[in-house]
């Protein structure tokens, strides 16, 4: 069956995330027949180029040997078996593992399906331990202007994007937004460090008058990936992590696109050489292949939860809590990380990124260009994008054999880490064709 027929039977009866399926009338669905390594094949063999590693999951390529034998081997041995009451052993070795990556700072492993779903336990988590310690008025949660953090309602609050949030506004308890450390919004003559420092100042101010009534503040450390890959200096979390120790709010780092070596470090709050009271992670976690999101926590938040009363425990559940595939997949993930040393081999491809992308300091059609780790981002200048710039540009990309769906105005790439140096260079060669077959010089 040819792609244009799978395309078609999927737009009658497949409603698909984040998308208005009008806008499909004119902007056909891309119909995957196959997958190997960094590309996507569609149903006539036409290959393309994963530049975001499929929605910022599949880190070392489609079809790994590796991962596939794991999940393989796991198959013949559990599927499946419900976590309350029972434990496996891919789920204690996962725990076990992340644990140790953390340096035993966040001992605590609970498991989830999805990011979203991660991040509402995270909330959950810290509202309840301070309920149990008898301060229950620490319910409110702070999170950064431009923020995402998932989708599901309390995730939704927690978000600061309006194209979500808005329709559900009325669902939803509405967070305290303070001013991002984005360094796109440092004023001229201003450095990004500085400017994070009076993002600190404004929410110690808040802190003081009413940290009585917070349970929480939730970053993406270094870089607010859905507000267009707005990165900040690791000072900032520097000072955040002082500022949530000495109000007693807790600190949720949600790692859940920037983990995973994503920026360099296995996590990202590494930059700043803190760790938060609470950690989600999914994504890259089980190497693209399965659902699967966790939980971190420290072992003063454990604690907590700990005792003979019932209400007093942690109820949060999920059907498919530590799934054995889903855990024999990211076992093996954290597997290729620790024998092929892929936080070393990443400076490599960051370094090969950022000398393949030299053309973008001097195109007078782009802005604010930034790295972190293998996360390269620029911005069209406003003037310069036309109407509905990232859908035409995603289209047009994949006429170049190139899979990337910019945010707004912003074009970045977060490719998978196995990318050669030939295929970073026509990644940037079809990002500049692209480019220049839109907004031309």
């Amino acid at each position: 069956m040819m792609s244009d027929d799978w395309a078609q039977r999927s737009l009658k009866s497949v409603w698909h995330p984040c998308t208005q399926m009008k806008s499909h009338e004119d902007l056909p669905l891309l119909a995957i027949q196959r997958a190997s390594g960094a590309y996507l094949y569609d149903h006539q063999g036409k290959s393309y180029l994963d530049s975001i590693s499929s929605w910022w999951t599949n880190l070392f390529g489609h079809t790994n040997p590796i991962i596939n034998q794991a999940i393989k081997n796991q198959l013949d041995q559990l599927e499946h078996t419900m976590l309350a009451g029972i434990t496996h052993e891919p789920v204690v070795l996962l725990s076990e593992k992340l644990s140790a990556l953390t340096n035993n700072q966040l001992g605590h492993a609970f498991y989830a399906s999805d990011g979203a779903s991660a991040v509402e336990i995270a909330l959950k988590m810290s509202f309840h331990y301070w309920r149990n310690l008898g301060k229950g008025d620490k319910n409110r949660f702070i999170c950064l202007k431009n923020s995402y953090h998932g989708e599901t309602l309390g995730a939704l609050s927690v978000t600061d994007i309006p194209i979500f949030t808005d329709a559900y506004r009325v669902l939803t308890r509405q967070p305290i937004i303070v001013a991002s450390p984005d360094a796109r919004l440092a004023p001229a003559g201003i450095s990004a460090e500085s400017y994070a420092k009076s993002c600190l100042t404004e929410l110690e101010e808040l802190l003081q008058s009413s940290h009585s009534q917070i349970a929480a503040i939730i970053i993406e450390p270094m870089v607010q990936c859905a507000a267009g890959m707005a990165m900040y200096s690791a000072d900032y979390l520097k000072g955040l992590r002082l500022l949530c120790d000495q109000y007693h709010v807790h600190l949720i780092a949600d790692e859940i696109a920037v983990g995973c070596g994503r920026t360099g470090k296995f996590f990202a709050c590494e930059h700043a050489s803190i760790w938060p009271d609470l950690i989600t992670l999914s994504k890259g976690i089980s190497g693209g292949y399965l659902p699967l999101s966790v939980v971190l926590s420290t072992d003063a938040i454990y604690a907590a939860f700990y005792g003979d009363s019932t209400s007093q425990g942690f109820l949060h559940s999920h059907s498919y809590t530590g799934n054995p595939l889903a855990c024999a997949a990211a076992l093996a993930s954290l597997k290729i990380f620790e024998d092929e040393n892929y936080l070393v081999k990443n400076q490599v491809l960051s370094q090969q990124l950022y000398d393949a992308f030299t053309w973008v300091t001097d195109d007078l059609r782009i802005q604010d260009i930034r790295q972190l780790g293998t996360i390269l981002a620029f911005d069209i200048k406003p003037q310069i994008a036309p109407p509905q710039f990232s859908k035409i540009f995603y289209a047009k990309a994949l006429e170049h054999g190139l899979l990337i769906r910019p945010i707004g105005h912003t074009v970045y790439v977060m490719p998978p880490y196995i990318l050669t140096k030939e295929q970073i260079q026509f990644l940037a060669s079809a990002v500049r064709h692209t480019l220049d077959s839109i907004c031309p010089l």
